[in-house]
């Protein structure tokens, strides 16, 4: 397994600056691969392009944002909890999305945790700040 890697799926520069400076403060920024679409997101998690070369192993969560190029978060959820090698992995909607019917299909799919992202700095910051502190520090994942 990865050492405690963190996959965060956004396309929003903004939004990951925001995150890794939240994550920085637990030395857990370092630890955070971007995926900048759901394509590179997916190739991550495959081990495809550029990716080929990495270590074996899941991530212990994947942030991911709904609204993306190339390939959806919906549809990024979708192959993770469709696949029998990858469904284990945590997956949290990290999403400005507060909309109900992407909050119901997001955990249709089998979300585990749907965060609206505050639109005021601090707020995002603390959010994403607990986010890594749960699933990197305190969650237990499966054993392979």
């Amino acid at each position: 397994m990865d050492a405690k890697k963190i996959l965060m799926a956004e396309d929003d520069s903004r939004d990951i600056e925001l995150a890794l400076l939240a994550l920085e403060e637990y030395n857990l920024s370092n630890q955070v691969i971007v995926a900048r679409n759901g394509v590179e997101a997916l190739d991550y998690l495959y081990r495809r392009n550029a990716y080929s070369e990495r270590a074996p192993g899941n991530p212990v969560v994947v942030l991911l944002d709904l609204k993306m190029p190339k390939i959806s978060g919906l549809e990024v959820l979708r192959q993770i909890k469709g696949d029998p090698v990858l469904k284990t992995i945590p997956v949290v909607v990290l999403t400005s999305s507060n909309e109900d019917r992407d909050i119901v299909e997001s955990y249709k799919l089998g979300v585990n945790a749907y965060c609206v992202k505050p639109v005021a700095f601090e707020k995002f910051v603390n959010v994403v700040r607990q986010l890594g502190l749960f699933w990197v520090l305190t969650n237990e994942v499966p054993p392979r």
